[in-house]
């Protein structure tokens, strides 16, 4: 018996999964140089990082440590979980797995936040990393978020409300349970409310006061909208401030509150009262194992069967990855590629799962149709819907597409970025699968005369600022720096609840962080109407690329009218000279969407004015950065500079001297592009 349970026990170690961190947030403050005064001074920080979070006591595992001076300062923080508190050695061996997965991914990177399931570890060459937050905003560098693709089954409307309850009772909690600011909660599943029971947690660092904990939690839990709060586990992670929970057990130790979810409880079975001619029999406790223990070591062969089984089944799921993927063209086009197999939450999908989604592509399923083939919704048998994308097969530019959306948005996660679910490649067959978002694109409300009421000035300012959160991301704060190259509306889709997710990066480029600000191609892609000047005309891109793109966005949002393609432009042929002029004459009302009552957010939508038109400059150098876009849209009080003349100025109607690459540029609105240019 002895050798049967050491032989469990030793394959149950052999199928547990090393411990990887769950993600990560590289900085944006640039590189350090190998064998530099700041790698040294940055291992000097996490060593003390370690050593402090195993020497102090048991309430208290988190650390902040400093080294150097100057450029060469590292400032750090780590913090453990609490229920791993009572194994301060394992805290430290932990926060070193943080480190050294912080050199993979972000490699040379002088700031990063690295998240393991049992602590977290950020570091930066900027001291306010160790500040306290005073908003979720000025924490977004170090922010990350995880969320499980299954859905709660039941009503929507009552898991909601369930889940964000349970979460508001954990952050209070862990607020008012100093000083380890650290709580959990289990929800019991009933038959009304709540299908499946949750487990939750919510923890602050220990430093900060039970206010500001629980201000911090506060906003955490407001970005789990009612799409994510359905969802059946999440995690939203701040270095100062995080919250989880599960359908499992994740934690250790008895949960510090057991939270019920208002239903009826089913009465209580009566009593029964033996005769008094029966007779119980009696077991003696030695033979209890003998009962127990075989069931148990029944169920646990079981379990590592089926971990093993899964491990092969991915393992050779992913060998077909590599094999599908991997496509040999013609000329410039040749491409080798592998995916990656490590994408957590990515599925390769087969091809009679597509079919059987869609209903064999039928055409009520069908949602439209983009510049490189057909997409559809669908629905998997567990119930979750699905937007998929067919790629062309025909289509050489769609293999390329293909490439770059399952390389980078699987890559990427950001409450505005469409979240893809996973890919399909069989023969001629390309298929992505994405999120399903119920509300189409943007351009299906702001373009419709009937539909654009639907989008008051709160709903518009909130696009707005999500657009320009999620481009923040692509920017600044993801681990890949990347240029969208193709931001219009209709690759802005809508949640259930409006908000904004950027979608369709095939034409996106990955840029170096050491070079942000200049690259040059021969083969111009995107939308005219959208595109920068110089890239149109010279095939330069760049942030400020998209960040003209955004100011084209803002104007259409703004005046409910394309960019091009209008007759009320006035003498422009498009409508950023045309803003550009009512703007500087005090006329810009008359740009306005009638719908949005400019009267009565007259400050307001003169400020997003001014904002897109300081966008559309025509120097790229003139344009602010999104980083800058962000503040001026968060920052009410923050005096804004005067735009000059956009681009595309000198474009007017009739105006025979204009370029043609120029014209060209600004009278085709919806048409994606390649073409070659000289330089």
């Amino acid at each position: 018996m002895a050798g049967i349970v050491l032989l469990i026990i030793v394959s149950f170690l052999l199928v547990l999964p090393s411990s990887t961190a769950i993600g990560q947030t590289c900085g944006h403050a640039g590189n350090y140089t190998a064998n530099s005064t700041y790698q040294s001074n940055l291992a000097s920080v996490v060593a003390t990082l370690k050593r402090n979070t195993s020497s102090l006591p048991l309430l208290f595992a988190t650390a902040t440590a400093t080294a150097g001076a100057g450029p060469n300062a590292v400032y750090g923080l780590a913090l453990c979980r609490g229920d791993i508190t009572t194994n301060l050695t394992g805290c430290g061996t932990c926060i070193d797995g943080c480190f050294r997965y912080a050199q993979k991914m972000c490699p040379n990177d002088k700031a990063a936040s690295i998240y393991d399931d049992n602590c977290l570890l950020g570091f930066s060459n900027n001291k306010d990393i160790l500040a306290q937050p005073n908003n979720i905003t000025q924490d977004m560098g170090t922010f990350f978020q995880f969320w499980n693709q299954q859905v709660i089954a039941g009503n929507a409307t009552v898991v909601t409300a369930a889940v964000h309850g349970m979460l508001n009772q954990t952050a209070q909690l862990a607020s008012t349970n100093t000083p380890r600011l650290y709580a959990t909660t289990v929800m019991d599943a009933s038959s009304n409310a709540m299908p499946t029971t949750l487990y939750s947690m919510a923890q602050c660092t220990p430093d900060l006061s039970a206010a500001d904990c629980q201000a911090c939690l506060r906003q955490v839990i407001g970005l789990v909208n009612a799409t994510l709060s359905v969802r059946l586990g999440g995690r939203v992670l701040l270095l100062r401030c995080n919250i989880r929970y599960e359908n499992n057990m994740f934690y250790d130790g008895t949960p510090l509150k057991r939270i019920t979810a208002a239903s009826p409880s089913p009465p209580a079975a009566p009593p029964t009262t033996p005769t008094t001619n029966s007779r119980r029999p009696r077991i003696e406790a030695w033979a209890i194992p003998l009962f127990v223990v075989p069931p148990l070591l029944l169920v646990a062969l079981c379990f590592i069967f089926y971990c093993r089984r899964q491990r092969r089944r991915n393992r050779k799921g992913n060998m077909r990855l590599r094999q599908k993927l991997t496509y040999n063209l013609q000329g410039q086009d040749k491409l080798d590629w592998e995916m990656e197999a490590e994408l957590s939450e990515f599925s390769v999908f087969d091809f009679h799962q597509i079919l059987e989604a869609t209903d064999n592509f039928s055409d009520e399923n069908k949602l439209g149709e983009g510049g490189f083939g057909p997409v559809y919704k669908g629905q998997f048998p567990e119930g979750i819907e699905i937007a998929i994308k067919r790629l062309a097969s025909h289509s050489g530019q769609g293999i390329v597409e293909f490439k770059n959306e399952v390389e980078l948005i699987a890559k990427l996660q950001h409450t505005n970025l469409v979240r893809l679910l996973g890919c399909c490649s069989q023969e001629e067959e390309k298929i992505l699968v994405y999120e399903y978002l119920p509300n189409k694109s943007l351009d299906f409300f702001i373009f419709d005369e009937n539909r654009k009421s639907l989008l008051d000035w709160s709903k518009r300012l909130v696009i707005i600022e999500g657009i320009a959160e999620g481009l923040l991301y692509l920017h600044k704060h993801s681990r890949l720096r990347v240029i969208h190259r193709d931001l219009k509306p209709s690759n802005i889709l809508l949640d259930s609840e409006m908000n904004p997710k950027i979608s369709d990066f095939g034409l996106a480029k990955i840029f170096s962080s050491n070079n942000p600000d200049g690259n040059a191609t021969r083969r111009v892609v995107g939308t005219y109407g959208y595109m920068a000047p110089e890239y149109a005309s010279e095939g330069l891109f760049s942030i400020k690329s998209d960040v003209f793109s955004f100011g084209v966005i803002i104007l259409e949002i703004l005046s409910g009218k394309r960019n091009s393609g209008s007759n009320d432009c006035g003498d422009f042929i498009n409508i950023l000279g045309y803003a550009w002029q009512l703007y500087d004459e005090g006329r810009w009302n008359e740009l306005v969407d009638a719908s949005l009552e400019p009267l009565h957010h007259s400050a307001e939508i003169m400020r997003c004015m001014n904002i897109g038109l300081l966008c559309v400059q025509e120097i790229a150098a003139d344009r602010p950065t999104m980083l800058d876009v962000v503040a001026m849209l968060t920052n009410k009080t923050k005096i804004l500079a005067e735009p000059k003349h956009p681009a595309y100025f000198n474009v007017r109607v009739g105006n025979e001297e204009a370029s043609t690459n120029a014209t060209e540029s600004c009278s085709i609105n919806e048409m994606t592009i390649s073409a070659t240019t000289g330089r």
